[in-house]
């Protein structure tokens, strides 16, 4: 599928670190720019009947929703001037409900993009991940500090455990896997099953792949002592990937954060930019 509008999510305290990574995109495929300032509402405070007390509070609205409208009214000024096409726009959800918002504003968009600003922010993070994985139906690329994020990789590693997620990520990225020059289907102890990976694990992910022209190699790697994480952390840097692809929260979002996963540790601290849907 082709990327022709990219969502970038900022907040109002931000600065613009995350929009140019998300502009160079644009520039680098020819793709529309969408950016959604977002900033999450802080529950009133409450007395006996629900009879709001503190005029703090109010003041306190008034002045974020202020900064929401000069800081979209600045990037709108910003991105006027220049030859990308793009629109801005800002919400200011209460906080049980902003990934739902952002998730809306993400259907009508190709894939969110959350930068190493956005990342540091982890109220905001939080909402924009969950949002975008669980409430938009698109893919999600996450860029953190230091990376140089292409859309036409030259060497991808996907995360491949046969999951209905893993298939959905695959699926996302086929726009960018032909022009790769390698494509590496990687999977960390695979266990030979009718149920998931087949008799020869990866073969079949491999065939779907070369059919639509992709350059795919597949690698078994053993986990030993390591977790998962830190096997495909580290075969990436083998192969020098520029970008990984997975898929995101096999498990449900409850078990993940209360037992771990592989998709938590790669939200806590992604080492590269990594495409992920579900």
């Amino acid at each position: 599928m082709a990327f022709r509008t990219i969502l970038a999510v900022t907040g109002p305290h931000e600065g613009d670190g995350d929009l140019k990574p998300a502009a160079d995109l644009c520039n680098e495929i020819g793709a529309h720019l969408a950016v959604l300032v977002v900033a999450v509402a802080a529950p009133p405070p409450v007395g006996e009947y629900a009879a709001v007390v503190s005029e703090a509070w109010l003041d306190e609205r008034r002045a974020v929703e202020d900064l929401l409208k000069k800081r979209t009214a600045d990037l709108s000024a910003f991105l006027a001037g220049s030859v990308l096409s793009a629109d801005v726009s800002s919400e200011y959800p209460e906080a049980g409900w902003a990934d739902d918002t952002i998730g809306r504003r993400a259907r009508y968009a190709d894939i969110t993009v959350i930068g190493p600003e956005l990342l540091a922010n982890e109220t905001l993070k939080s909402k924009a991940i969950e949002g975008a994985l669980f409430s938009s139906g698109k893919p999600l690329l996450l860029i953190p500090a230091g990376a140089q994020p292409t859309l036409k990789p030259k060497r991808v590693l996907i995360a491949w455990d046969a999951r209905l997620e893993a298939s959905r990520a695959v699926r996302e990225s086929l726009g960018l896997l032909p022009g790769a020059d390698e494509v590496h289907l990687v999977m960390v102890d695979p266990v030979e099953d009718e149920y998931r990976h087949g008799a020869e694990p990866g073969a079949d992910a491999a065939a779907y792949l070369a059919r639509h022209g992709v350059n795919v190699t597949v690698d078994r790697l053993p986990k030993l002592d390591h977790s998962v994480v830190d096997v495909l952390r580290r075969h990436a840097l083998d192969i020098a990937a520029d970008l990984m692809v997975m898929g995101a929260y096999g498990h449900s979002r409850l078990r993940e954060r209360i037992f771990g996963g592989v998709t938590v540790s790669m939200l806590e601290d992604p080492s590269m930019p990594i495409l992920m849907a579900r």
